[in-house]
């Protein structure tokens, strides 16, 4: 009997077997611009570390899937998964109605503003009314370039322009520009890095959701990405990470913190309000 017993138990593990394998989910592919610091950027030793990195390597640990974190260009990360290559971006993401036309976003975790740094012990900028007679440095072929050189017209400033964004921060340092106008996050990481630059007026009317992009056939997965980010923002665990990586607390109205309802950035296409209740 004990032998009959057996061979049945150990036929329903073979049988069994199959099904569990088939449970286990394959990884989350996924990429990143590797040069964009703090966001990602090379590691010592080889692989890649950042505020991305770690936000995303929690939510597919949460998900309980392993995930693949590709570190490319980032003009090949949307054809990418569009043609079935990535899951999702990790890469932080302006949601715009064009892209939100053809993908389908998460809310976002992080906010994008357009943001001023000046030299430590220069006097604040109120409005680009307090730039006149100043010059003002930006990277080339951005968005930072293209608005400056508007105002510059409208109130009298002039606009360097430099290859990179660190060489735009130099320029203020070393007093050759009074402000330099960037980006928020990246603003503020070289604040934390640098005790003689500052980072000043952000221009909040700039502000877009940074958030994750899946294709629009997938909005099980939208939905899966959204509720675990959530809960990490609910237990204030992207708070840590963002305080970790651009060296301050995020203000109450961060999107490190707010939760806000439905699916998706809202007034966005792609938008679902649908109710829900957070289950962390």
């Amino acid at each position: 009997m004990f032998h009959r017993i057996a061979a049945a138990a150990a036929a329903a593990l073979i049988l069994m077997s199959p099904a569990l394998a088939q449970d286990k989910l394959p990884p989350l592919r996924t990429g990143v611009d590797g040069t964009f610091a703090p966001h990602a950027m090379p590691k010592l030793g080889g692989g890649t570390e950042g505020f991305q990195i770690d936000l995303f390597t929690e939510v597919a640990k949460r998900m309980k899937r392993e995930i693949i974190i590709d570190s490319v260009s980032f003009s090949t990360l949307i054809p990418g998964m569009q043609a079935g290559r990535y899951d999702f971006i990790a890469a932080p993401t302006t949601v715009t109605k064009e892209r939100a036309e053809n993908m389908l976003f998460t809310s976002g975790y992080l906010w994008t503003a357009f943001q001023f740094g000046i030299k430590k012990g220069s006097a604040p900028i109120k409005g680009w009314e307090d730039l006149k007679g100043k010059a003002v440095s930006v990277n080339k072929g951005t968005p930072y370039e293209k608005l400056s050189k508007e105002m510059g017209e409208k109130h009298g400033f002039t606009v360097q322009v430099y290859d990179t964004q660190p060489d735009a921060t130099q320029a203020v340092i070393s007093g050759r520009a009074y402000a330099t106008l960037g980006g928020n996050t990246t603003i503020v990481y070289a604040a934390s890095k640098n005790p003689q630059f500052v980072a000043d007026l952000e221009l909040t009317d700039t502000r877009a959701h940074w958030a994750a992009p899946v294709p629009k056939t997938n909005p099980a997965l939208r939905k899966e990405l959204q509720d675990t980010i959530n809960c990490m923002k609910k237990d204030g665990t992207i708070v840590k990470m963002s305080t970790k990586w651009f060296g301050r607390e995020p203000p109450a109205d961060a999107l490190e913190r707010v939760i806000t309802p439905g699916y998706g950035p809202p007034g966005m296409p792609g938008y679902d309000p649908t109710p829900h209740d957070l289950k962390c």
